[in-house]
């Protein structure tokens, strides 16, 4: 019991500093984010238990050159290529997938433990795995601040007028989401993050930009917003 219970613990270590490493980069708008981050923690933990535990577990004098993790380190990295597969890149720094591929791995690692044994040590990775993906988000949602609740949201416009393109900029820049609820109305500011400006062939320009919004800030709301502003002939929108 007193093993189970120290795995516990360094399982909820990790999950802790995955988390901080993962707001981290989540505050300077990164692709690994919380999830990801809390995901690999966890996962690299539970591995390292089974690792070290196996050991005394399998070996003995009748097999003192034994190594019952040999194939199971084959197994950590080849899962590697297929959580590989999940992962696009949208451009610039716009990645998606990186959740998908880390849970890839865990799962691997998860079935490591238990075929070594490990049954309780999985179980509660897989509890904290849940818990990482699915409950911290929601409560940072809920009582985090804003910056960490932001959404990176794909634009492309086409321009009528050359001349009026700063003013459309700054126009954009200056668009809020407006959040109704029962007591109060919050604002949700709208930043560009990155911005690119091409000339098409007919003489008009295409301006491709990141913003980053709120994650109640939709995407048809953005589209209905840039496609009200003067001077703005086409609009497109993705969700990233």
């Amino acid at each position: 019991m007193h093993m189970h219970f120290e795995a516990m613990i360094k399982l909820l270590i990790a999950m802790l500093f995955g988390l901080f490493i993962g707001i981290d980069r989540q505050l300077k708008q990164k692709p690994l984010g919380i999830r990801t981050s809390m995901v690999i923690s966890i996962a690299s933990c539970l591995v390292t238990i089974v690792s070290i535990r196996a050991f005394d577990k399998f070996s003995g004098p009748e097999h003192p050159n034994m190594d019952p993790m040999r194939l199971a380190a084959q197994i950590v990295s080849g899962i590697g290529f297929l959580g590989a597969g999940v992962i696009l890149r949208r451009g610039g720094d716009a990645i998606s997938g990186l959740t998908s591929a880390a849970l890839i791995w865990t799962a691997s690692g998860i079935g490591i433990a238990v075929g070594a044994g490990f049954y309780i040590e999985a179980a509660i990775a897989v509890v904290l795995l849940i818990f990482a993906v699915n409950v911290v988000p929601w409560l940072i949602r809920a009582i985090g601040p804003q910056k960490l609740n932001n959404q990176d949201v794909s634009v492309r416009i086409v321009m009528a007028d050359m001349e009026g393109m700063p003013e459309v900029i700054r126009k954009i820049e200056n668009r809020t989401c407006r959040t109704k609820g029962e007591r109060k109305r919050k604002f949700h500011e709208r930043i560009i993050r990155r911005m690119k400006i091409k000339d098409l062939e007919d003489g008009r320009q295409m301006i491709d930009m990141v913003l980053s919004a709120s994650h109640r800030d939709f995407a048809t709301e953005i589209y209905y917003d840039l496609k009200g502003i003067e001077n703005i002939t086409n609009v497109e929108v993705e969700q990233l």
